[in-house]
């Protein structure tokens, strides 16, 4: 209990004989359904769902708790193998552990659909780095969310290092990168322009910092004009959103309150949303390109 939330953790049975730990974030005080948000931490060893929950690591990552504070009743889980989540890989039945996460994942976004404060048509997915890029697989297979917001997690596979793919094959991620496609970019049979231009109408943001050594920031500024074209077939543009703070691999502050007004926006909270600034994301959007 807090003077404003409550914080529950609870074991979800994923797949038979598999269950994970995640913190159920509820604002107190609600009088009626409110969005509900999937909140995905980044790699960080066995902080797993603390982080965003706002137990420990970094502040700029605590947005599951912020969000809460929000309005929103907001779902931490742990990925496999970080935080209190043991899982072997090689006993499953995936081919991926990215596909693990997206179905781990879409049992979190059933569990806030049937839950009775959340608004199953007003549903987001947020996250950095690690949660970043499965925020983004998440929302491609699961048409109930609405709106996504991905922090210093996905550049275009030649862009990764220029085109050495050796980070994405472990896994916790696409083994089938390296058995299957030889950790050869040409060769990849999806990349991330398709995938973001896969939302499309949905809204997507992404804060994808100049200094991110990670995830190369040029290869996010040759994307999204691409993913663009596909958003305008839809009258859609304003619902892609890109900044490019001047920071390392990081979700600083400034932008992140921006993504948050981005979610009130698009998933219509006006309770948050009504004690913000008003901001023209257009105009804001086109002087980040520009710079």
């Amino acid at each position: 209990e807090t003077e404003t939330f409550t914080r529950e953790k609870l074991k979800i049975e994923v797949d038979d004989g598999d269950s994970l730990l995640a913190w159920l974030l509820i604002p107190k005080g609600l009088k009626s359904r409110v969005p509900g948000i999937i909140a995905i931490h980044q790699t960080n060893g066995k902080l797993g769902k603390d982080e965003v929950a706002g137990l420990g690591g970094l502040k700029n990552l605590h947005y599951g708790l912020e969000l809460v504070k929000r309005g929103y009743v907001v779902i931490a889980p742990d990925y496999p193998t970080l935080g209190e989540y043991k899982y072997d890989f090689e006993k499953d039945r995936y081919s991926s552990g990215s596909m693990k996460g997206i179905w781990n994942h879409m049992r979190c976004v059933d569990l806030l659909c049937a839950h009775e404060q959340v608004d199953a048509k007003r549903i987001a997915a947020i996250g950095h780095s690690l949660g970043g890029h499965n925020s983004i697989f998440l929302a491609v297979f699961d048409p109930r969310v609405q709106v996504v917001v991905t922090s210093c997690g996905w550049t275009p596979m030649h862009d990764y290092y220029g085109g050495k793919l050796k980070g994405w094959d472990g896994e916790r991620y696409a083994p089938r990168i390296r058995t299957a496609y030889e950790l050869d970019p040409n060769r990849m049979p999806f990349d991330f322009y398709e995938l973001i231009a896969a939302l499309a109408p949905r809204a997507f943001f992404t804060c994808s910092p100049v200094r991110d050594d990670n995830f190369a920031v040029d290869g996010v500024k040759k994307a999204m004009p691409v993913v663009r074209e596909v958003y305008e077939l839809f009258n859609a543009g304003d619902r892609l959103q890109a900044r490019y703070p001047e920071c390392g691999h990081d979700f600083p502050t400034d932008v992140r309150e921006e993504s948050y007004r981005f979610i009130d926006q698009h998933l219509q909270h006006p309770k948050s949303a009504s004690a913000q600034p008003k901001v023209d994301l257009g105009t804001i959007t086109e002087r980040h390109e520009l710079i």
